[in-house]
């Protein structure tokens, strides 16, 4: 999806960790565990929540936020344990053909991940094609993310494949999501780049406009991803990351109590996990 929003301070940590190890394997305890992340609430939900559960079950969690690019850098050379989101075989198919032989797939999260142009329920189109014949109501823009997101080179080949007469405007996640509401709260036509899992669907009414060429690609998986062969060094958490599997219904209510305190992510995920946690205790069976 997809680079969304980079954290400045999420960049100085990842630079600092890559300062302090001077590269490679990351020296730890049995029980530290690193977790990487990036500023896309999905993903910020479930590092988390996952922080909260394995500190709970004595362990040590530091999360580290930062852009995607840094994030499989640090993964591969062993500077951080997991990344939480990996899209395949479409979305980061790149940073997996650069690091694949250093990596391995963990376990997978969610099997349904959809990238799409998303509108309000309430506009009279369902497809792509047909943007072109309402541009005046769209007032010709399609919102994005940031501008090294893979969504947004995916977007700006939709646009030349559909001979659309749009500009794609980049922005942020956040500022996505307030431009979406308040459009949505005016009741006004607006188009945005999106993704599924995402807390959006469970605050709007919205709906994916359809793809006939399948320019956003078909349905994606989300997965967690290690430097290879951490599975073998550290099998108890290989065992619980493999067992972390998210639907719509728990992940969409998991993001929303997360996004309901800002600045509180652990005490909401906390909560949250309590309130599931007959399910969440699963992912430590073996």
């Amino acid at each position: 999806m997809k680079t969304r929003n980079i954290l400045l301070t999420g960049i100085m940590a990842v630079a600092l960790l890559f300062s302090s190890c001077g590269g490679g394997q990351k020296k730890q305890n049995d029980k530290e565990v690193t977790i990487a992340m990036v500023n896309w609430v999905e993903c910020i939900a479930n590092a988390h929540l996952c922080k909260v559960v394995l500190e709970e079950k004595g362990y040590s969690v530091d999360l580290i936020n930062a852009d995607v690019g840094p994030v499989f850098t640090a993964i591969a050379k062993g500077d951080a344990d997991v990344f939480m989101e990996v899209w395949e075989p479409i979305t980061h198919k790149a940073y997996l053909e650069k690091f694949g032989n250093q990596l391995e797939k963990v376990g997978v999260v969610y099997e349904e991940g959809v990238l799409a142009l998303v509108v309000p329920e309430y506009v009279t189109i369902n497809s792509i094609d047909e943007l072109n014949s309402v541009k005046d109501k769209f007032k010709g823009v399609i919102t994005g993310i940031d501008p090294g997101a893979g969504i947004m080179g995916i977007t700006a080949k939709l646009i030349d494949e559909y001979g659309l007469d749009y500009e794609l405007v980049p922005s942020s996640e956040a500022g996505m999501l307030a431009s979406l509401k308040r459009a949505y709260d005016r009741k006004e036509w607006v188009v945005v780049t999106g993704w599924k899992p995402h807390s959006k669907f469970a605050r709007h009414n919205l709906k994916l406009l359809e793809d006939p060429k399948g320019t956003m690609g078909q349905t994606e998986t989300i997965s967690i991803f290690a430097q290879k062969g951490w599975s073998e060094r550290r099998p108890e958490l290989a065992a619980f990351f493999g067992n972390v599997k998210m639907n719509d219904e728990l992940w969409g209510s998991l993001m929303l109590a997360i996004e309901s305190k800002p600045g509180k992510e652990d005490e909401s995920a906390r909560k949250w996990y309590h309130d599931h946690k007959e399910i969440i205790d699963t992912w430590f069976e073996n």
